[in-house]
């Protein structure tokens, strides 16, 4: 059996690997795939559902301006809610403008509103579409994204105050849409259709969501952006990266109810059908230039309207913010198939909703997220304290017996079986498992990294202040020598270029690298002195790694360094171990070699 030191190392290397991956290789290869992407491209009108989509693009003209943009599109209605402002385009009765009040770019509250839906023309189009598809073969004129609808009145569009909108088809099929909106992110799209014919009339509803080019953001592996949505019970969720190549088919799907759209890392925009009708569903990439349109669409089931009969369908979008509350609250509401699925939870759901929940408790008690996330590493260490108690006491016999262990080696030495024989000996009159105090680091990994998730993802803990110089729990600490720990006035981390960040060593990841240099001076040391020097130079590869971690987790994880050094003194002086804390902060012999230390 091996030494448990060797077990730690693993479990701890694996860490790194699985957390450091992220800052050196994947966040430098997503920002090479996003530059590649990001050239400008002529865009064409979308693709309807099921439709082939149009030819590329060869040209590639300079975009307009955003309100040059919406100038040039058309007529609009003006939106305006508590929640989100904006326009609605009359020429398809498109949502193509719409900008989030209660969201900044920055920290300051000067900043510019975040901007969700962006018109054809500009940058980053990203609008949504509700509409009809004839029967196929049928001559019938069915709106679309070209059709230019006519406002009965002159109304904004406002919670308590629809719009209504006309289109005649001059084949008899006279087409009303009312528009309204809540006072957070929910548009109520109803569509009458009536048929003033003398012959039937079929047509599918459908509702597309799309966007032209991927968002200029910095991507995670982490994360999750792109296509989400919910057919049948099962989460949809391709990523751009799932169509990088040329002539990848859509992924299709049909269901009963569900969802679909596009989500950013806080934002989403979802087209939502009836919860009992039957959809064709797709996610899909068009060329476009040198470009690619992404689109999200359902048509439903087909519906016959007889002469002298009216059709009435009913569709919701979402188009905001993913604040849990309100995402919860319209899944119960409007029975929308697990909705609660728009915020990207990660592998560990079961564990990160909970995390989630109860920090967000403890913040609307405390008032302050960061006392919220100390009061959160309390809890998990009270849930987790048997399995602490057992791992600190197995630390606690490995070092009583580590005279013994130290002698065994050296009198066989030479003899590496009769060496591991008299271990396992020892091990068994001393009633020591070496591999007990490894085995609990498995199960804190996965809480560990469900509240990164859950500090990474979750809206709520966007721009959240703590105290002093720290603004934003969801981003790396400001501080660094680079800018000599706040002195000068800017964030390096918005300075270095990604592969460099974690040069940027804030004052809260310092401590934490200080806080877990202690707790490793409370472990039995290494015989090996090549571990030993392996073992101390962990707390300075956490001390990089964590620079460019967010703020709220490098917190939790330097107050859990101070509260574990605790406890693990206390159940070591309860185990009977002598504790030399003091004495063990001495440089170990092989440091003081190398800087010449003297002895007394």
């Amino acid at each position: 059996m091996t030494d448990n030191k060797n077990l730690i190392w693993a479990v701890v290397l694996s860490l790194v690997v699985m957390l450091g991956w992220q800052y050196f290789v994947a966040g430098p290869q997503m920002k090479a795939e996003q530059a590649k992407q990001a050239a400008a491209a002529k865009h064409q009108p979308a693709a309807q559902p099921g439709a082939p989509g149009a030819p590329a693009v060869a040209g590639a003209p300079e975009h307009l301006t955003r309100s040059q943009a919406l100038e040039k599109t058309g007529r609009r209605i003006r939106i305006d809610t508590p929640s989100v402002d904006g326009s609605l385009l009359l020429k398809g009765a498109r949502f193509d403008d719409l900008r989030l009040k209660n969201y900044r770019e920055t920290v300051d509250p000067k900043s510019a509103e975040i901007v969700l839906f962006s018109p054809k023309g500009s940058a980053f189009p990203y609008y949504a579409d509700f509409g009809f598809i004839a029967q196929p073969g049928s001559k019938t004129a069915a709106p679309n994204d070209q059709t230019v609808w006519t406002q009965d009145g002159d109304n904004a569009l406002s919670p308590g105050h629809p719009v209504t909108l006309k289109w005649d088809n001059g084949q008899g099929l006279i087409f009303t849409r009312t528009v309204s909106v809540d006072d957070k992110f929910l548009f109520t799209v109803t569509d009458k259709v009536a048929n003033t014919s003398r012959s039937k009339a079929v047509l599918y509803p459908y509702a597309s969501v799309a966007r032209d080019g991927v968002p200029q953001t910095q991507h995670f592996w982490v994360l999750h952006e792109g296509f989400v949505g919910v057919g049948d019970g099962s989460l949809k969720d391709p990523s751009y990266d799932d169509f990088k190549d040329e002539g990848t088919p859509p992924k299709t799907f049909t269901s009963t109810g569900g969802w679909l759209g596009i989500t950013d890392k806080y934002w989403m925009a979802a087209a939502i059908p009836p919860q009992n009708e039957q959809l064709e569903a797709a996610d899909r990439a068009l060329p476009y230039g040198a470009t690619k349109q992404y689109q999200a669409d359902y048509r439903m089931s087909a519906r016959a309207i007889a002469p002298g009969e009216t059709m009435t369908v009913t569709q919701h979008l979402f188009a905001g913010a993913k604040v849990f509350d309100i995402i919860r609250t319209y899944e119960h509401s409007l029975n929308i198939d697990r909705f609660d699925l728009a915020i990207d939870w990660g592998w560990f759901r079961p564990i990160t909703q909970p995390l989630f929940w109860l920090l967000d408790q403890f913040n609307r008690f405390l008032g302050n997220f960061g006392l919220a996330i100390l009061l959160l590493t309390v809890v998990v260490k009270l849930v987790f304290f048997p399995i602490a108690n057992a791992q600190y006491k197995s630390m606690g016999k490995m070092k009583k017996v580590q005279p013994e262990m130290e002698r065994i080696k050296e009198r066989f030495k030479d003899d590496p079986q009769k060496q591991q024989a008299a271990m396992m000996e020892m091990y068994k009159r001393e009633k020591v498992n070496p591999v007990a105090g490894c085995l609990p680091l498995l199960l804190i990994i996965p809480v560990f990294f469900s509240l990164y998730k859950v500090i990474f993802v979750t809206l709520e803990m966007r721009h959240a202040p703590f105290y002093g110089w720290i603004n934003d729990l969801s981003a790396p600490d400001p501080t660094s020598f680079i800018n000599l720990f706040g002195l000068l006035p800017f964030n390096p981390h918005a300075v270095l270029p990604t592969w460099l960040a974690f040069l940027s060593i804030g004052v809260w990841p310092i401590l934490m690298g200080i806080t877990q240099w202690l707790q490793t001076k409370l472990n039995p040391a290494p015989a090996d002195p090549v571990q030993a020097k392996m073992f101390s130079y962990m707390p300075l590869i956490f001390t990089f790694m964590f620079a460019t971690f967010p703020a709220g987790l490098v917190i939790y994880y330097t107050w859990n360094n101070l509260l574990s050094v605790l406890q693990q003194y206390v159940m070591m002086r309860r185990q009977g171990v002598e504790v030399h804390l003091v004495e063990n902060l001495k440089p170990p012999a092989w440091l003081r070699g190398v800087f010449g230390t003297r002895k007394g």
